[in-house]
């Protein structure tokens, strides 16, 4: 059994598609758009083979925006050289780092940062 993928209901699409695919080389699928509901969606793949759905739909009720979403997702970025190296580039670029680079009581080397929209990305090894 694995994660299939995550989906994750933004407001601005294209700046969160870009984001990914900057930041972690995510290849995105053709922008799918149900014209009749409004809906739109891109899938983002990972070299891994992980992917997130990025959503959003033209009348999402705020209510549900504020109600339902993740509390994180972690990225194995390959070592805690890696780590670092991506705090120091978030933080050059204005993202703000909420914790770390630490190590975890349970083990995990980590760091914190928020997506432009304030989704919660763990950075691990």
């Amino acid at each position: 059994m694995r994660i299939e993928h995550i989906a994750i209901w933004v407001q601005d699409l294209e700046k969160m598609k870009n984001f990914y695919e900057k930041y972690f080389h995510a290849v995105s699928n053709e922008k799918y758009h149900n014209k009749k509901t409004g809906f739109q969606s891109y899938f983002l793949t990972f070299e891994s083979g992980a992917r997130i759905e990025l959503a959003s739909k033209q009348f999402l009720s705020n209510r549900v925006v504020d109600a339902l979403g993740y509390t994180h997702v972690a990225i194995s970025v390959g070592s805690k050289e890696k780590v670092d190296e991506f705090v120091e580039q978030f933080i050059k670029d204005g993202y703000p780092l909420l914790n770390g680079p630490r190590t975890t009581g349970d083990g995990y080397y980590e760091a914190v940062i928020q997506d432009p929209e304030g989704n919660l990305i763990e950075l691990t090894v």
